[in-house]
């Protein structure tokens, strides 16, 4: 039997560790023959040594020498935006696990090869909405989306694939550590209690973003963007405002999708990201290996409840940025990485995450999101904009 070869990109992270051990799980169906990763030299190549690939990237061109030393000479060694690219290339499923906007060139350059592309990056969905939907009508492309909430929207949709029947989709949200608080309470929490999510085990970006909803709110214009065009080839025809956020702090049901006839369809299964990694690779088949399977006699209670809005403004940012569509959710998406880095940096607040989130999306200069350079120059002005107002906080 023919292996499928497995593209990991971002591969020292949360997502791209868990990879190679489902990888590993069933090593005579897949074979990575790519990793690459932004600056951790010496994990990745210890990856390296352990998977043996064709080829080994870093991110940073000033470490490809580092690297090079470090792996052994079979292995191709490559930098840059360039290797990062031809990672997507080779494989039959690239596994982009990079954080931020800059995976936007390993989403577009997998799509645009026509190969599979297993999602976990969602900013660049996000911020090139236009762009991708472009790259992915390329002939073979698919995107099979990594996050738990999307791969369990997606496993829902393949059970009742009557597109025109689809009513609303609902994404769980675990409600992240300050579930319950009220705004007034939260206008110092620590960075440490920020990281501390109750049920999932993420980069410290997502981490946070899950802390303030944003990782929700960024879910629900993915979901848009996945789900919701007109019903054909890749949409359902579902509408921005027919996508709920449900808290539901188990994290066991990890979305759900409505019918016309009122039938709820959900998927279940205990926190794991080996199973929507798992699920990717090997869609449409199921893969072999179990990852959170529920043990029914002790699972207890399901509870299931409404966002605090108020507490938590950057759910409704998201809304409202996709709403005005165009570059605004790659300005709001761009703004959050300004503050989130600022704020695991120690320089502001919390809540002044929310805030310089606000003001640059109030800024937005009503650009199209058309074409790549639009999405390149929405991303930069956006970042300008944070960073002055972020100067604002920091000086208050």
């Amino acid at each position: 039997m023919t292996s499928t070869t497995v593209s990991v990109v971002g591969s020292t992270g949360s997502v791209g560790t868990q990879t190679l051990d489902v990888v590993a799980d069933d090593a005579d169906s897949y074979r990575i023959i790519a990793l690459a990763a932004g600056r951790s030299v010496e994990q990745l190549a210890e990856q390296a040594k352990l998977v043996e690939p064709e080829l080994v990237v870093v991110a940073d061109q000033s470490l490809e020498g580092e690297l090079r030393a470090a792996v052994p000479d079979s292995i191709e060694v490559a930098s840059g935006e360039e290797g990062m690219v031809e990672c997507a290339r080779r494989a039959d499923v690239t596994v982009n696990g990079v954080v931020g906007f800059a995976g936007l060139p390993v989403t577009l350059e997998t799509l645009n090869a026509g190969k599979r592309l297993a999602l976990a990056n969602k900013e660049s969905l996000i911020a090139a909405g236009p762009v991708v939907q472009t790259a992915r009508a390329t002939p073979g492309a698919e995107i099979v989306p990594v996050d738990s909430e999307h791969a369990a929207i997606h496993q829902c949709l393949r059970a009742n694939d009557v597109r025109e029947r689809v009513s609303r989709i609902q994404l769980t949200a675990s409600g992240g550590p300050f579930r319950g608080r009220a705004a007034a309470e939260l206008a110092s929490v620590t960075i440490d209690e920020a990281l501390a999510h109750p049920t999932w085990a993420m980069g410290p970006k997502i981490t946070i973003d899950s802390s303030t909803l944003m990782n929700k709110g960024l879910e629900v214009i993915e979901a848009n963007e996945l789900f919701g065009k007109p019903a054909g080839e890749h949409g359902f025809g579902i509408e921005l405002d027919e996508i709920d956020v449900v808290v539901h702090p188990q994290s066991i049901v990890h979305s759900m999708v409505t019918y016309s006839d009122g039938s709820t369809i959900a998927q279940l299964s205990m926190p794991n990201m080996r199973l929507p990694i798992a699920y990717a690779l090997a869609f449409p088949d199921r893969f072999p290996v179990p990852y959170g399977p529920i043990d029914w006699a002790t699972v207890g209670s399901l509870d299931f409840e409404t966002p605090d809005r108020e507490a938590f403004p950057c759910l409704d940012l998201a809304f409202e940025a996709a709403r005005i569509g165009g570059t605004a959710p790659a300005w709001l998406s761009a703004a959050n990485e300004v503050a989130v880095d600022a704020f695991l940096d120690g320089r502001i607040a919390w809540v002044d995450i929310a805030r310089i989130n606000e003001a640059t999306l109030s800024s937005h200069d009503g650009g199209t999101g058309s074409t790549l350079a639009d999405v390149l120059e929405g991303d930069r002005a956006a970042r300008i904009k944070a960073a002055e107002v972020l100067a604002t906080k920091e000086t208050a």
